[in-house]
């Protein structure tokens, strides 16, 4: 049977939509698809050459005119040539591959097997592509199934023995049922790879190569992808045939407009994180937030930060069931939550309407996985906020995401106590515009009369939004911290006398203290090789000065790696090959599992309390 239908050209034939067959091609080679000229005003999704029915389809999801890349994609799939997408997050690449999909579909006798295959990085764009795809065929009666790890294999099954048309699968779940002989793919016709990058950075370059050494030699295969690193190539030359290549830039504001997503920098030292986002969310006051963290440990750790502060936040990670992940995304999509804090792999293919801001706790590791993050909001012609939190030795990725957005990042300091004060006096002036339009004054007017006689009219306005001030500063659920950028900045002569200390320690002598007696948190004391009145834990490191280390490398990787102030670190002794260091008692067990994950001169080294102490 014919893998073309109706409404596209046969295949070998030159349509209007796509580039001519018989342009010189060698296998695996890639050429460009015509640039769309400047003219009138977008056509519709009507002069793409899809069906009546998915038009209709489309036009009842509400969506009026295609985006660039499904305006460019969709004509080049439907006539049945392979296809390269470059777009951002956000740009509407599932529909330039489902659409054509959907319409392509044929159902064959004797065949349960699938038509098609999506293949996806995670479990929630897994599931975001199958619903999609469902949406666009359901008049059609189309079978779509999502494959993921985390769903009950007796439903995928029997689902697969039933017969569906199109598998939307996560990589390592397709392998397994590949495997056990439940996914056939003979008589697959379209092989999709969304998000082939993130798959990529998520190490499923193996599980890909045998995957797609199991489909069928003729069969149509599309690639999409946000960025296009060597890796990649080395899969589009592999498996790609004469394939169009599809380039969609990521929009850039124009000079003298406002661009969708407005993205700020903050420069926060470690261990003065936590505080600087609650102020920075007590500011910003989102409607929802996707927040980033590393870690699943910083994850539950900020989750529970943030819940302690009144926050409606949830955490969403790869350590969690998919019954519990489900459940995150209902409350967040319910409006029951105002936050979730994700790690990259889990908040993969999350679509949330109202989100309003993404937040990037901990910097990403890269420019090109900055424009995944922040893709999540602003979406569809929505504005959003993208808020990155960066240490100081991170100053250069600013350098680096601007030149890859061509957008520049907003440089802010941390809220201050009179910032956040400023902020609530604002909102208090509109509750009381708004109600005062509201009517409905008569009580308070009452206890108005009977202050007139004692206070002008404005001093008892004046002392009653004090009282509304103290009263939201008193819900508090604990006391504002103080932090260094709310004093006034040290020169930066004395930091750099703090860092010749640490030196000195290093060379002239074998002992630094962490915190100086006249800095917050400090304290006195010499140093006696021993516990001191329970107020000292004594930590052993297995490296020393035979290895270059200085005391200020220990501070220094105790501090930023742990996350805890500078008072919990006292003495610092570096000796030849080992080195002590006293810590607060109730921060030995943190201390002591941040070293062990990380590298002290290039090496991992033995962490653990020192058995001499009596």
């Amino acid at each position: 049977m014919s893998d073309t239908n109706e409404n596209q050209a046969p295949e070998g034939t030159p349509s209007a939509d796509a580039p001519s067959a018989e342009a010189p091609a060698t296998e695996a080679s890639t050429t460009e698809a015509a640039p769309a000229e400047k003219g009138p005003a977008p056509a519709g999704f009507d002069s793409l050459g899809l069906n009546k029915q998915l038009v209709a389809a489309v036009a009842e999801l509400g969506y009026e005119e295609p985006t660039g890349i499904q305006r460019e994609a969709i004509p080049v799939l439907l006539s049945g040539r392979d296809l390269l997408g470059l777009a951002a997050t956000g740009t509407g690449k599932t529909a330039a591959f489902a659409l054509p999909l959907v319409q392509r579909i044929e159902r064959r006798k004797g065949s349960n097997g699938p038509f098609a295959l999506v293949l996806v990085p995670t479990r929630e764009l897994a599931m975001q592509v199958a619903e999609a795809v469902h949406r666009y065929g359901r008049a059609m009666k189309i079978h779509v199934l999502p494959v993921y790890g985390g769903a009950a294999m007796s439903v995928q099954l029997r689902a697969l023995r039933r017969g569906v048309d199109v598998v939307v699968a996560t990589p390592g779940r397709a392998l397994d049922h590949l495997r056990r002989g439940t996914l056939r793919l003979n008589d697959v016709h379209v092989v999709v790879l969304d998000e082939a990058d993130e798959m990529l950075d998520m190490g499923f370059q193996d599980d890909l190569e045998e995957i797609l050494g199991n489909a069928p030699e003729k069969r149509q295969m599309a690639l999409f992808s946000a960025t296009f690193p060597r890796r990649l190539r080395t899969i589009v030359d592999k498996y790609l045939r004469d394939a169009a290549r599809v380039e969609v830039a990521r929009e850039r504001a124009e000079p003298g407009d406002t661009p969708r997503i407005r993205q700020i920098a903050y420069i926060v030292r470690r261990h003065d994180k936590r505080e600087a986002l609650a102020r920075i969310l007590d500011v910003e006051a989102p409607t929802a937030a996707l927040m980033f963290c590393r870690t699943r440990i910083e994850v539950d750790e900020l989750t529970e930060s943030l819940q302690a502060r009144g926050y409606r936040a949830e955490a969403l990670h790869g350590g969690m069931n998919q019954s519990h992940r489900d459940r995150v995304m209902q409350k967040m999509r319910g409006q029951a939550a105002d936050l979730v804090i994700a790690t990259d792999v889990a908040a993969r293919g999350i679509d949330i309407e109202h989100l309003t801001h993404v937040i990037n706790y901990d910097a990403p590791s890269a420019p090109e996985q900055y424009v995944h993050r922040i893709g999540r909001t602003g979406r569809a012609g929505r504005e959003g906020t993208a808020i990155t939190l960066l240490e100081p030795r991170e100053r250069r990725l600013v350098r680096s995401i601007e030149r890859l957005t061509g957008q520049t990042l907003e440089r802010r300091m941390v809220p201050t106590v009179e910032d956040l004060h400023a902020v609530r006096l604002d909102r208090i002036r509109e509750q009381v515009r708004d109600a005062a339009a509201d009517g409905g004054l008569g009580p308070y007017r009452t206890i108005c009369d009977t202050l007139v006689d004692e206070f002008d009219i404005l001093e008892i306005a004046a002392a009653s939004l004090k009282a509304l001030h103290a009263q939201s500063w008193a819900e508090e659920p604990r006391e504002i911290a103080q932090l260094p950028f709310d004093q006034p900045q040290r020169p930066a002569r004395h930091e750099r006398h703090d860092h010749r200390q640490h030196d000195r320690g290093a060379f002239g002598g074998n002992q630094q203290r962490g915190p100086a007696p006249s800095q917050p948190g400090g304290h006195s004391g010499s140093h006696s090789g021993n516990q001191r009145s329970g107020e000292w834990t004594r930590l052993f490191i297995g490296i020393g000065r035979r290895a270059r280390l200085r005391p200020g490398d220990l501070f220094g990787a105790i501090v930023n790696e742990s996350g805890l102030p500078r008072d919990v670190v006292g003495n610092i002794e570096v000796a030849f090959n080992v080195s002590f260091v006293e810590v607060r008692p109730d921060a030995a067990d943190r201390v002591i599992e941040a070293l062990r994950g990380t590298m002290l001169r290039g090496r991992k080294v033995t962490v653990r309390r020192d058995r001499n102490v009596r």
